[in-house]
């Protein structure tokens, strides 16, 4: 493992720097803005598995964008940003690879950044969140996603991937959780999902939920099934009757306008997908969410 950090100020252990890096990154903390990192997890994937791959898909591809974003007039060139490699994990159970990740995104915001995790599946979020939410208690939490995620268990297992929202749910404080148009879960979790008043059927109901809370720190994870599989096949629960990129583009508009504070980008398996094209979508939803966290 290459070891690029000074060992007095963080911890060496925590990351495994070898492989791709994300264009533009750096591989020293000094004057960055932003922390990214990747989980490599798949262990509770209960139908195709493979979001293992995804960090690594999503670095390898990405010297195939732009390091400029049209729609935000920023660039990454002008980002102090850096890749700080694949979090070291235990194999099997998710208990200990959720707190490893907790740990690592500890790690991320002692140094001053704002974290942004590559995942991997949906269940690693709520580790990130954990501390993400010990920083910023009243933390806002938005889910882009086409499953609600709100199991209490799911095939024996507290923290399977199908339970994402309901473990982030308990490490959040301030209890605020808006998912934007889920569509796909059981009768239970869409009677929760109505009668929390959690479900945003379009960006626009989102910009009206989220409008009295601008300046409270915002946290967004995108499960990357959210997408069509018309555009995005290479995941491992994929859903017809998805969203496009301009629907991401209208969401990217309205977190501009608040202050985002940590992200993730889950569920790609690339493997499930021989054109490549999920790998650069995803690059590309991990190129406009590095640049709004470091804009702000």
């Amino acid at each position: 493992m290459a070891n690029l950090f000074d060992s007095t100020l963080f911890d060496t252990s925590l990351f495994d720097t070898d492989g791709a890096i994300y264009m533009g990154a750096q591989r020293a903390p000094e004057h960055c803005r932003v922390g990214l990192f990747g989980v490599p997890y798949d262990g509770t994937t209960s139908f195709r598995p493979g979001t293992r791959f995804g960090p690594a898909a999503i670095r390898d591809v990405s010297s195939g964008l732009e390091t400029y974003c049209p729609q935000l007039d920023r660039d990454l060139e002008d980002l102090p940003f850096i890749d700080l490699g694949a979090v070291e994990i235990p194999f099997g159970a998710p208990e200990p690879v959720i707190a490893r990740v907790q740990q690592a995104t500890q790690a991320v915001l002692e140094l001053g950044l704002r974290p942004l995790m590559l995942g991997g599946e949906h269940s690693i979020s709520s580790g990130a969140v954990a501390a993400v939410a010990k920083q910023h208690p009243d933390l806002v939490l938005v889910q882009l996603d086409a499953h609600a995620d709100l199991r209490h268990e799911w095939l024996g297992s507290l923290h399977s991937h199908a339970c994402a929202m309901r473990r982030c749910l308990e490490m959040l404080p301030s209890g605020d959780l808006f998912q934007l148009a889920i569509r796909s879960g059981t009768k239970e979790e869409f009677k929760e999902l109505h009668s929390s008043g959690r479900l945003m059927p379009t960006v626009d109901a989102l910009r009206k939920a989220l409008a009295p809370l601008k300046g409270r720190p915002v946290y967004v994870t995108v499960d990357l099934d959210w997408f069509d599989p018309a555009v995005l096949p290479g995941t491992g629960t994929p859903e017809p009757g998805g969203y496009f990129w301009p629907d991401f583009a209208d969401l990217v508009s309205l977190l501009q306008e608040h202050r985002l504070v940590g992200g993730d980008v889950v569920e790609l398996s690339p493997q499930l997908d021989g054109s490549g094209i999920s790998a650069v979508l995803a690059a590309k939803v991990t190129r406009s969410l590095l640049l709004l966290l470091g804009g702000g």
